[in-house]
């Protein structure tokens, strides 16, 4: 089956390296000239990267990431710690697969040898999806300059504006959260004895909170800020905002969150938005995946997960079914229940880190310590139906 991929990001990319595997003809189509990423980190957990070994790419992966060795909660101001629980054997002997953190761009370009290496012209760079024209059993798509490309299926991997929802649905219809994530990387060698720990890291607060964690082997620090917001601004990956503000943002915090802020060169600034879940994820020979229907808030790291794991199971049904159609509805059914608990997860997650009266605060957060002292598997368990999830074997 020949299936054209709108979309050269995480979720495209894998989609291609899952398709291509059982034999598909894959062609990715994506509007930017080049293959590449904004500059910024992401954490890999054990459910994606059980997908990507699965692809054989997990070793590409690998390569220039950082193993963290635990996941912990500090109070934001004093630093103090919340709960510190292992990890890298906990990833490994627990969820089946290594737990990373990897720069967006080392990503992308793993996945991207990785597809040129098995298909060596898949890649379409510069053809922006102007729509999409169904013909029978093909379908036709038009870009912008004038030209089609016709395929068996459309899979709509171009995130949260998607050209190939927008036409399946009608208009966006997104809801402010009051969230604002700033975003950064800064080299660890600027950084001195304020570097961030070599962990996955959150830092509590009053309607805020951070997170920061390390990339490339440990050489590049990332950071995260979370602030409630009355007045969200541009929602783009790459819209930038003031360091003054940035700063006022985390005003008193701790030295090593504050001390990423002011060595950062840039800052992007980034609104967060919720939107409805979708009624359908496809529509004749079109079909949606990742960010495009069922955009990940950031609270619980599982944005670029949902992506590799959607992507699996999109070239598994439609190899299991006897009909592309048949092979849509299987792939909705079998995955719009694991995206709504894990979105529903992350909104969850975004009260649990911004706690804001005192009594709250030591409500929610004492328990958490003395949980994390008696039992540490305990906040491991609860991440097990996250974490643990083997989409290949579902």
């Amino acid at each position: 089956m020949d299936v054209l991929i709108i979309g050269g990001g995480i979720g495209g990319l894998t989609a291609a390296l899952a398709l291509e595997k059982r034999g598909h003809t894959v062609t990715v189509a994506e509007q930017s000239g080049v293959i590449s990423e904004v500059g910024a980190g992401l954490q890999l957990s054990p459910n994606a990267m059980k997908v990507l070994n699965a692809l054989g790419v997990g070793a590409r992966v690998m390569r220039d990431a950082f193993r963290p060795q635990a996941l912990e909660m500090r109070w934001g101001k004093r630093g103090g710690l919340i709960f510190d629980v292992p990890l890298r054997k906990a990833a490994v002997n627990r969820w089946g697969a290594e737990y990373i953190h990897i720069h967006r761009a080392d990503l992308i370009e793993a996945l991207r040898e990785e597809l040129l290496a098995r298909a060596p012209d898949a890649l379409r760079l510069g053809h922006k999806l102007d729509r999409n024209e169904q013909k029978g059993d093909r379908i036709i798509a038009h870009f912008a300059g004038g030209q089609t490309i016709d395929a068996d299926l459309i899979v709509g991997a171009d995130g949260i504006h998607s050209a190939v929802r927008a036409q399946m649905l009608g208009p966006d219809k997104a809801q402010f959260t009051g969230n604002v994530a700033w975003r950064a990387t800064v080299p660890v060698s600027a950084l001195g004895d304020n570097a961030p720990p070599p962990t996955a890291c959150v830092w509590a607060g009053p309607r805020r909170h951070a997170v920061t964690y390390l990339l490339r082997r440990g050489s590049v620090a990332n950071f995260v800020g979370v602030v409630e917001h009355k007045t969200p601004g541009e929602e783009s990956w790459t819209a930038t905002g003031a360091k003054e503000q940035a700063l006022k943002d985390f005003k008193r915090w701790h030295p090593k969150v504050r001390a990423i802020i002011e060595a950062a060169d840039t800052l992007n600034r980034w609104p967060l938005y919720g939107r409805p879940m979708l009624p359908k994820w496809h529509e004749g020979r079109a079909v949606l995946l990742g960010d495009a229907c069922h955009p990940m808030l950031p609270f619980l790291a599982q944005g670029a997960a949902m992506a590799i794991e959607d992507a699996w199971a999109l070239a598994a049904c439609l190899e299991a079914e006897p009909d592309v159609d048949t092979a849509l509805k299987a792939y909705e059914t079998r995955r719009k229940p694991r995206a709504t608990r894990v979105q529903e997860g992350a909104r969850a997650n975004a009260k649990l880190f911004h706690r804001g009266d005192p009594l709250t605060r030591f409500g929610t957060y004492v328990p958490m310590w003395m949980a994390a002292q008696a039992a540490p598997g305990f906040i491991h368990s609860r991440n097990d139906w996250l974490y643990g999830h083997d989409e290949t074997a579902a």
